[in-house]
């Protein structure tokens, strides 16, 4: 459960601001603008800040890292600052390493676990409007969309409050993602310096 509990931390933001979107008018267009932008690109690298609101206690967790994607299935999320901690997807298999300690499974091991495998390849691979565990609502501002995703199955029901997904206009590239549990906690994940199809070696997605 700590290795599902770690990868729904990867999926969240604070919920500030949001208020300020409005519906979009035509959702079947930019569903299909997302989905061209999302098949030009093969691989992702980028910088990340995650910031975990609890709500129990006052301080909010701060940590630092590097995200890389790759076509279609390969996800290496490490983080570098204040700790160590690497967790990589490639394929259905999930390797993570804690420290000195390194582990691996198949995401198809635990439903829940799957399904919350799943989530966080489609916000890598811009299919978020696809993923039938969830009913999305489309917001829009001036220079993002929103995703609002409100859990629909059982098994994310008992995970997620909310998921919310901001993409950027201009390029479709997801800037932050939004996970609120039933306790009130959340996590905030910012995306930066963003690189697009760089050449990504394939032991990026290998832990030795």
């Amino acid at each position: 459960m700590r290795k599902l509990f770690f990868i729904l931390l990867l999926l969240a933001t604070t919920a500030s601001g949001f208020a300020q979107y409005k519906p979009v008018s035509n959702e079947a267009a930019v569903k299909a603008q997302f989905a061209a932008a999302a098949q030009k690109i093969n691989s992702i690298a980028s910088d990340f800040t995650q910031v975990k609101t609890l709500s129990m206690l006052s301080e909010k967790v701060t940590s630092k890292g590097k995200f890389y994607f790759k076509k279609n299935s390969q996800v290496r999320m490490e983080y570098t600052t204040p700790y160590q901690y690497l967790m990589i997807i490639n394929g259905s298999k999930v390797s993570i390493k804690d420290g000195q300690k390194t582990s691996k499974m198949s995401a198809g091991s635990s439903k829940m676990f799957q399904q919350a495998n799943q989530l966080m390849m489609d916000c890598a691979r811009g299919t978020v409007f696809d993923n039938p565990n969830f009913s999305v609502k489309l917001l829009e501002n001036g220079n993002s969309y929103l995703a609002d995703m409100t859990p629909v199955t059982k098994e994310m029901k008992t995970l997620f409050k909310s998921v919310k997904v901001l993409l950027q206009k201009s390029n479709f590239l997801v800037s932050q993602v939004q996970m609120v549990d039933n306790r009130g906690d959340n996590t905030t994940i910012n995306y930066s310096g963003q690189q697009l199809n760089t050449n990504l070696p394939d032991a990026l997605f290998t832990i030795r």
